[in-house]
């Protein structure tokens, strides 16, 4: 009997481990990205996944927490802003929105956030945060940093790099078979970082001078209220895509995680994990649907499982070389993932208002749509004493006052 529980474990481990690898990709892109340091992600995502497991432990869902991509343009104005201390008040306050979402939907049930978040809300705003950060995108696949303030690889080597790493998770997304297809950006992210070294462009002087085993550059939140305003609202599309991540994997199990433990005890999950990396200067954390494709193709519905994904994510966390390893990569190589990353995000958006039948012809409906997307794209600011609200945030709080205030269409002829 203990024989075969202990190798129940080792093949939950190394299932564990191989969950990881699906989600290490898109787990470190985040930090590379917006200025954080990737180990610190991979300690507050295997943190934050033991917290998640911890909240729902009446029925856990086997799903693995890691960075939020809605958060990368936030933290990356916050990072350039106030700093990451400022910033990670801001994260921690997204965090803290979660939690009293997930109170509000213990007390009156969660048929308020649709009345409140309908997809004429919610779809232009996902796709504003793809669209805020495609300049950021083109500037990195031509070598340039993400403001395109400065040339950091000459132009022919860095489009040739970007384009080799777009090709190569474009391949591997359509054609990928078995485990390549849950692999997509690393196998894009190795291509372009072969080609990379061969017109050598890689610098290894970061990983000989990192040590094997170090401490993660851990930062502690400072208050700051315009982070703290400006990054709020942000949470609101991806609480709502919380939601979406917990039907998929009910969908896969065949159990309803939103009745048991349900989307009070999962938000609440996702939010004290949000916060608690932020307190550690990490992103801020999400349910990964690279995950779920993987639990869907491996059918290991075991939360075991996930458990020693979080384990063997805090244990990479202090792997100073893997840091530097990291630190390596060159910005075309990440400028080319990012050309698909954040279309993908966008066209999320536009697949929020086709899946929901969301009218456009109907002028109310295309009034919330047309407001979010300009007052976030455009640039719009509104100062309230010392306080701005601009982007996404501005955009999804207009989308929001407009659903809540704006008459319902009775009538109206098709264009």
């Amino acid at each position: 009997m203990h024989s075969t529980d202990y190798r129940l474990r080792l093949k939950d481990s190394v299932i564990g481990l191989q969950f990881l690898f699906v989600a290490f990709g898109a787990l470190v892109l985040v930090p590379i990205l917006t200025g954080l340091d990737p180990n610190v992600a991979l300690f507050t995502a295997g943190i934050g996944t033991l917290i998640f497991q911890l909240v729902n432990r009446q029925a856990v869902p086997p799903i693995f927490l890691a960075s939020s991509f809605a958060f990368i343009a936030p933290i990356i104005y916050g990072v350039k802003t106030w700093g990451i201390a400022g910033t990670m008040s801001g994260l921690v306050a997204a965090g803290l929105f979660y939690v009293v979402l997930s109170f509000l939907v213990r007390f009156k049930g969660s048929d308020f956030l649709h009345k409140i978040l309908p997809p004429v809300v919610v779809g232009p705003v996902i796709m504003t945060i793809g669209l805020i950060l495609s300049p950021v995108a083109v500037n990195m696949a031509m070598g340039k940093t993400g403001d395109g303030a400065i040339v950091l690889v000459p132009f022919n080597q860095a489009i040739t790099i970007a384009l080799v790493s777009l090709a190569v998770t474009l391949l591997v997304t359509l054609l990928g078979k078995g485990i390549f297809r849950l692999l997509p950006i690393l196998c894009g992210i190795a291509a372009g970082y072969i080609v990379a070294l061969f017109l050598g462009l890689i610098n290894f002087d970061a990983v000989a001078n990192a040590a094997w085993i170090s401490m993660p550059n851990f930062t502690a939140p400072e208050f700051n209220l315009e982070a703290i305003i400006y990054i709020l609202p942000i949470a609101i599309a991806p609480a709502v895509e919380h939601i979406g991540d917990m039907l998929a994997i009910s969908n896969v199990t065949k159990r309803d995680y939103l009745k048991k433990p349900g989307l009070k005890n999962t938000l609440l999950g996702d939010g004290l994990a949000t916060s608690t990396a932020a307190f550690f200067g990490g992103p801020p954390n999400t349910t990964y649907s690279e995950v779920t494709g993987a639990v869907t193709v491996t059918k290991a519905f075991n939360p075991a499982i996930m458990t020693w994904a979080a384990i063997f994510a805090i244990v990479l966390a202090f792997v100073g070389k893997l840091g530097g390893l990291l630190s390596t990569i060159p910005v075309p190589v990440m400028g080319g993932i990012m050309l698909l990353l954040f279309g993908i995000i966008a066209s999320i958006g536009m697949e929020t208002l086709i899946k929901q039948k969301v009218d456009l012809a109907d002028p109310r409906n295309m009034i919330i749509v047309s407001m979010i997307l300009v007052f976030a794209i455009g640039g719009m600011t509104f100062n309230f004493g010392s306080v701005a609200f601009s982007g996404i945030g501005l955009g999804a709080i207009v989308g929001i006052v407009l659903n809540l205030v704006l008459p319902k269409t009775k009538h109206f002829d098709g264009y």
